[in-house]
């Protein structure tokens, strides 16, 4: 689970939304979990969390993806 994109869709409330998160390696050793969202078709924003090891880096992705499926978000 090395990348995951999430999308939302409601046309009644004009909301088309995604959601993209993946856990990638910095320049110095640490993992990365990098962090993109926005409306879809736009470039969106982005954050990234550094962490010292993959156990954290893969724990605070799951979070951020179950975060995300309760507010109706959906893969793909």
């Amino acid at each position: 689970m090395d990348v995951v994109l999430l999308t939302r869709r409601d046309p009644a409330r004009n909301m088309a939304r995604f959601y993209l998160v993946s856990i990638e390696r910095s320049l110095f050793g640490d993992h990365a979990v990098l962090r993109c969202w926005g409306r879809l078709g736009t470039k969106g924003r982005s954050r990234i969390d550094l962490y010292a090891g993959s156990e954290q880096a893969a724990s605070r992705m799951t979070r951020l993806v179950r975060a995300k499926l309760k507010r109706g978000y959906v893969t793909g």
